[in-house]
């Protein structure tokens, strides 16, 4: 795992402000099930962009480092796909 440019271990915290009702309360308790532990997951990414820490995460920018259509299908030829 790599390390992160950022630091997030709070940021439930610093969301609290901008969540009432069901959202407050899964930030105050935690996921109880898979469905909650997906909303926990927007609320997170709600927290990178509003913060603008997406940016600096790699896996969203893997699409924008691509250069042109030619060096694509050379890798998936490289591949043997």
């Amino acid at each position: 795992m790599t390390k992160k440019p950022y630091d997030d271990s709070n940021w439930r915290e610093e969301s609290i402000p901008y969540h009432t009702g069901k959202q407050l309360e899964l930030l105050m308790d935690g996921p109880k099930s898979l469905a909650q532990s997906w909303i926990m997951q927007a609320m997170y990414g709600q927290w990178k962009k509003r913060n603008g820490y997406h940016k600096l995460d790699p896996k969203e920018n893997e699409g924008q480092l691509q250069s042109s259509m030619k060096e694509f299908f050379q890798r998936q030829k490289d591949q043997g796909i």
